[in-house]
């Protein structure tokens, strides 16, 4: 007789939990330790201490992972987007990690990820709609 199962949809924290605490035991068994993440976050502040550009994402599974980076407009082609994908590197290294991913779409900045030496792994056609989302990454030396 074949099992009966319940689906739902929508938000239920508890359920969240239960698949990724399953998920990350099964992983620890797999392969120890590198699969725990570990936050990563990254500012540059200007001389009044405000906020004008960073990054954050997290550390596993030999890989660094940029989820998120901005620089404040006036700022950009300057040189701080280099530096700070530079100090990423430098965590990265820190951290043990192998390499560093992140992905950008066609209306941001694919080529300056390129001329910090990532490169290009994979293209999302239509992620938004009429759009690409380019997916990234740099092998750490």
């Amino acid at each position: 007789m074949p099992a009966t199962f319940n689906f739902t949809l929508g938000a239920d924290p508890q359920a969240r939990d239960v698949v990724a605490q399953g998920l990350l035991t099964y992983n620890l068994e797999q392969m120890g330790r590198s699969n725990v993440y570990d936050n990563f976050e990254l500012y540059a502040r200007d001389a009044d201490d405000e906020v004008v550009g960073g990054m954050f994402g997290h550390s596993g599974m030999g890989w660094l992972y940029i989820d998120y980076l901005w620089l404040q407009s006036g700022l950009r082609g300057e040189g701080l987007g280099a530096e700070l994908i530079a100090r990423a590197e430098d965590e990265a290294r820190r951290r043990g990690c192998l390499g560093v991913f992140l992905y950008t779409y066609s209306f941001q900045a694919p080529g300056f990820y390129e001329k910090q030496g990532f490169e290009v792994m994979g293209i999302l056609e239509d992620c938004p709609p009429g759009h690409q989302r380019i997916y990234l990454k740099k092998r750490l030396g």
